[in-house]
């Protein structure tokens, strides 16, 4: 990645800034998830309430990098995939505020026998976020060649592609179950708002690699 200019410089700042402001809304989400399904609802909804506000400053630096992008940091023709890229990384913490938002509104009730499998897939999904910020890191700060980032890549992948295992396993665990099928159907949507994080973590891989191939010699 190229480092010479004076706008790149600030921008590669500003999302560093950014992924490690999304690493902070899922990580604290990923603590709102356990609390609550230990049971302690009321401190879920303060840590809900703080995914929310960090989910906020996500936003903020995000439009900030827009401006400053638009101000002609970067060639136009990588541009838009600077963009993309950080709009990828930010529906990751779009994706933690509105999982977090649906255990705090809707309050799922879990099953005490299901309680373990929703923890174990909670950590895997939103656990994703660390090595997607190793692997923007890797690019950002230029320690890494196309064939690293990729490899980094490649296992914020494997580590959806287990989340997707858990997923089946814990959909088919919901629906063989003796619960009513109103019941059945909000924990597959509460599963769902899970899962969502760690696809939105793979997306933004995917993103990464297209950009570090652009971008890096």
């Amino acid at each position: 990645m190229f480092f010479g200019f004076k706008k790149e410089k600030e921008v590669i700042k500003l999302v560093i800034k950014h992924v490690d402001t999304v690493e902070k809304c899922i990580t604290t989400g990923m603590k709102m998830l356990e609390i609550y399904l230990s049971g302690n609802i009321k401190e879920a909804k303060i840590l809900a309430r703080d995914v929310r506000s960090t989910e906020s400053q996500a936003d903020l630096i995000r439009h900030e990098i827009r401006d400053k992008l638009y101000s002609g940091a970067y060639l136009p023709r990588i541009r838009e995939d600077i963009y993309k890229l950080v709009e990828s990384i930010d529906k990751v913490a779009n994706a933690g505020e509105a999982c977090c938002d649906f255990f705090s509104n809707q309050r799922p009730s879990i099953p005490e026998e299901l309680t373990p499998p929703f923890v174990a897939i909670s950590e895997e999904s939103l656990g994703i976020i660390t090595s997607l910020r190793l692997a923007v890191l890797c690019y950002l700060k230029g320690e890494c060649n196309s064939d690293v980032v990729r490899e980094h890549t490649k296992e914020v992948g494997l580590q959806e592609s287990v989340v997707d295992k858990s997923e089946w396993d814990l959909t088919k665990a919901i629906f063989i179950s003796s619960l009513d099928h109103s019941h059945k159907i909000h924990l597959k949507q509460c599963l769902n708002t899970i899962v969502e994080v760690s696809d939105r973590a793979e997306d933004a891989a995917d993103q990464l690699e297209l950009v570090s191939l652009k971008t890096m010699v």
